[in-house]
């Protein structure tokens, strides 16, 4: 299956059979990113939680009284 990267446009193959492949098919909200996409998101994403300013919205911290 050919697949492209949503960031930099790569085009890649991946095996048919592979999960990442069932799911791209059966959901096609799901987005590819290549691994070298992705690897920088997380770095980048690691270096911002390390610097403090960064706030993750899922934290149980947060005070969710209505």
């Amino acid at each position: 299956m050919r697949v492209k990267c949503v960031l930099c446009d790569k085009i890649e193959k991946i095996k048919d059979e592979s999960p990442l492949a069932k799911k791209l098919r059966n959901r096609p909200i799901h987005t590819y990113m290549c691994e070298a996409c992705n690897s920088r998101i997380k770095d980048r994403t690691e270096e911002r939680k390390a610097s403090g300013n960064f706030v993750t919205y899922r934290d149980s911290s947060i005070d969710d009284t209505w």
